[in-house]
């Protein structure tokens, strides 16, 4: 079975053909290129890599979010795209149980970090291997997800190039609970979106049209819209 995986829910972009079970092809990066731009060459490029062609394709997985809006809906519109045109079925994987699964070999708490922007994130927590959900995806203040973690009362792994953005935070509130997975690993990889979407069941080709993004949180500018709404019911 041959699988392509599309990552590019956040600044990183991932793209993968995996073939029975194998990486066959893998492109991974962290460069100053829109999504927009270098998607789409990326996908041709892993295929062409790969000496497949998209008819050959038995399904695709993408990284269904959260975090970057305009990344999410970039990859999202990509994969339902082509899983419409060629037919094929589209399975879709949060984009922090995606990154967690670059730890899985970790026996213990995972908490996968994207910045949200003005001390947010959107997170989760996960454990062990088979990356059981402690935590769901969800958005919220750094400060409310270190109470949450100082609950457990237990080490926890970090992952994510964004970490670094609130590490010093992390380790104030945490201590020796705090640790950090190697940079190696802070990359989201296509080819783990896809051995994560190969442990469930394949949708019909139809169920396509009902895909959806998985955002976690209102975009700001419909946040403000609402907020005008709100204040003008009240004058």
């Amino acid at each position: 079975m041959i699988w392509l995986g599309i990552e590019t829910a956040n600044a990183p972009l991932s793209i993968a053909v995996i073939k029975d079970g194998k990486v066959i092809a893998e492109i991974v990066q962290n460069i100053k290129l829109t999504h927009s731009a270098g998607a789409m060459p990326a996908i041709e490029e892993v295929l062409a890599n790969a000496g497949i062609k998209p008819s050959e394709l038995d399904a695709i997985a993408v990284s269904e979010g959260p975090g970057s809006y305009t990344g999410v809906r970039i990859g999202v519109t990509l994969a339902k795209t082509l899983a419409w045109t060629l037919k094929k079925p589209l399975v879709g994987i949060s984009s922090l149980k995606s990154l967690a699964a670059n730890a899985a070999l970790y026996d213990g708490l995972i908490c996968p970090i994207f910045d949200a922007r003005r001390g947010n994130v959107y997170t989760a927590v996960y454990k062990g291997c088979e990356l059981e959900t402690i935590i769901e995806d969800y958005h919220d203040h750094i400060d409310g997800l270190l109470e949450r973690l100082q609950a457990f009362e237990a080490p926890v792994l970090f992952v994510g190039v964004d970490v670094d953005v609130f590490w010093h935070k992390i380790v104030e509130v945490l201590g020796d609970y705090a640790q950090r997975t190697p940079f190696s690993n802070d990359l989201p990889r296509a080819s783990e979106t896809v051995r994560l979407a190969t442990k469930l069941e394949l949708p019909s080709v139809d169920a396509v049209h009902h895909f959806v993004p998985q955002y976690k949180r209102i975009a700001e500018a419909e946040a403000n819209w609402l907020k005008e709404q709100k204040e003008k019911a009240h004058e």
